[in-house]
């Protein structure tokens, strides 16, 4: 998995012989600071973007064998133990208002250098669908952390926040709130050369804006109902400079309040169903003052990471992606047309036989 962060490779190794699946081994790798520059300006249209698409693809799926490989050493696993590998892909661009998901990656490549299947292009029958696409871990969600007794919320906070509302006896909901660390990370390195706000320890040192923070919520997405998902094609370094230009405050205190744009955006999804507990997986679980501004939203609701569920918050959302691979494989269908929108439930992926 690597997400909208583009902060690094995350590799879960699944087994899934036990019920629950258990989680044998995770590993994070850094991105190269040339392959992120690469998959971050395929952000936006750009010259002989094919071309370079295509190679940046090639680059990715050399540095994921690379991450594959480093795991297996490390668990003592061989490439032959391996059913398959779920390869979500690098999003470069999100418009299924369009019809369209892109995720660049060379499933084939990545199965010639690591001799495993490979389980790839998840999203694109949900779109053809008429879904979203996206999110897609609500399934995932229900299917392992539901409680018959509890109201339960997970909230991925990435780049991009995405929430699953597990409520006894009700089909599980699901969406993308909006920003999680996106605007975040490109604010500090835009003042401060950074990739992300260390500890939150920036925003901590500024102030909230409340009418900076109201100006935030009313672009229409917030109020958009569910199906929703977004993604950098909307909140990017365009929308931060739309929405300063006439402004002149502290760097500080704008962070402060991008960060409380993302703690209230999440909040503001989980008020009317009286949620006993969220729990956070993400990068923005090691966000303290994320954290505690989420706590100051939701007084009524309990808020931990998901290592309180057995899983450690970095690796959440890649060992959902093998959850998702093994459903391809076992012909299940793993989208929530209630989440997405699409018109009933899919088998989603594909399959590069190794």
């Amino acid at each position: 998995m690597t997400g909208t962060s583009l902060d690094g490779i995350d590799v879960a190794l699944v087994d899934f012989s036990s019920k629950p699946p258990r989680l044998i081994a995770a590993q994070g790798t850094p991105l190269s600071d040339d392959l992120r520059s690469q998959l971050l300006n395929l952000q936006s249209p750009q010259p002989n973007e094919l071309h370079l698409a295509q190679l940046a693809a090639n680059a990715h799926s050399d540095a994921c064998a690379d991450a594959i490989h480093a795991l297996l050493a490390q668990a003592c696993f061989a490439a032959s133990d391996i059913e398959a590998i779920g390869n979500h892909g690098q999003t470069i661009r999100h418009r299924p208002e369009c019809g369209y998901t892109l995720q660049i990656g060379n499933h084939a490549r990545l199965a010639e250098k690591t001799g495993i299947s490979v389980v790839g292009d998840f999203r694109s029958r949900d779109v053809a669908a008429g879904g979203q696409g996206a999110p897609l871990v609500p399934a995932f969600h229900q299917a392992l952390f539901a409680s018959p007794q509890q109201k339960r919320a997970l909230v991925n906070i990435g780049g991009i926040a995405n929430i699953s509302l597990l409520i006894p006896h009700q089909p599980a909901c699901g969406f993308d709130t909006g920003p999680g660390n996106v605007l975040m990370d490109l604010w500090i390195h835009q003042h401060q050369g950074l990739r992300y706000d260390k500890d939150g320890a920036w925003a901590a040192s500024g102030q909230v804006l409340p009418d900076l923070l109201e100006q935030f919520l009313q672009d229409p997405y917030f109020a958009l109902k569910a199906p929703k998902s977004t993604g950098r094609d909307l909140f990017h370094r365009d929308w931060l400079k739309m929405n300063l230009s006439q402004r002149s405050d502290a760097p500080c205190d704008v962070q402060a309040t991008l960060c409380a744009l993302s703690a209230r955006s999440i909040a503001d999804t989980l008020r009317a169903d009286e949620i006993s507990t969220l729990y956070v997986c993400g990068g923005g679980a090691h966000n303290p003052t994320l954290m505690r501004m989420l706590a100051l939203e939701l007084p009524q609701t309990q808020i931990a990471t998901t290592a309180a569920l057995g899983v450690a918050p970095d690796w959440m959302e890649t060992y959902a992606f093998a959850w998702l691979a093994k459903c391809c494989l076992d012909r299940q269908p793993a989208n929530l047309p209630g989440v997405t929108g699409a018109r009933g439930l899919r088998i989603l992926g594909a399959i590069w036989p190794a």
